[in-house]
């Protein structure tokens, strides 16, 4: 319910009691026509005007759709795919060296000195070290590069999703995962396939 509309009601509420009152403390007067010419007066009636209601119009809209069956979001997943594949080729390349090197030590450790084990187990150690951190700075960049493109379509989602609102009389659009109850006098309507036409427009645009 409006505030205002809300606020009218409770002073209404409120003044009731008090109008009532004055209407009782009202010392009692004779009417100044004779009864039978009063009574046969006629009694006006108000109509009240008919107010229609209209209904609010909220739609929804299914993000998982959107970054699978848009264009943008295949291109996204392909643009994943294909980092994820060239940094774990990388990683393989690199884990391959240092189990080749592995191999090495272990074919020749007892032949070795004291100190040259030393040497070898710490070279050993540096490598494993160095793969360690190249896949932890690996996947920091595979995630970073998601969250970029992951933003940058959900903002041309938000964008498409505000003009479209806009221009066809919505209150809100929100993430359909997120609409839990709707009342009768909301009208919901799913607008991801609009969206994600609409998005395929933007991205021809380009």
């Amino acid at each position: 319910m409006p505030t205002l509309f809300k606020s009218i009601l409770i002073a209404c509420f409120i003044a009731l009691p008090a109008l009532g009152f004055a209407v009782d403390s009202t010392p009692e007067t004779k009417p100044a026509v004779p009864p039978q010419i009063a009574t046969s007066a006629p009694v006006e009636t108000v109509q009240k005007p008919v107010v229609a209601v209209q209904a609010t119009r909220i739609g929804s809209v299914d993000i998982t759709r959107i970054a699978t069956e848009s264009e943008r979001g295949k291109a996204l997943k392909a643009l994943l795919t294909t980092k994820k594949d060239k940094l774990q080729g990388k990683i393989d390349g690199k884990k391959k060296q240092v189990e080749k090197l592995k191999t090495s030590i272990e074919a020749k450790i007892a032949t070795m000195s004291p100190k040259q084990r030393e040497a070898k187990s710490k070279e050993f150690q540096k490598k494993v070290e160095e793969l360690q951190k190249f896949a932890q700075t690996s996947e920091e960049e595979l995630f970073a590069l998601q969250d970029k493109e992951s933003k940058e379509l959900y903002e041309a989602v938000e964008k498409a999703a505000g003009a479209y609102g806009k221009t066809n009389g919505f209150a809100a659009i929100v993430i359909k995962k997120e609409l839990l109850y709707v009342g009768s006098t909301v009208e919901a309507q799913d607008v991801t396939d609009v969206l994600i036409k609409a998005l395929n427009q933007a991205e021809q645009k380009k």
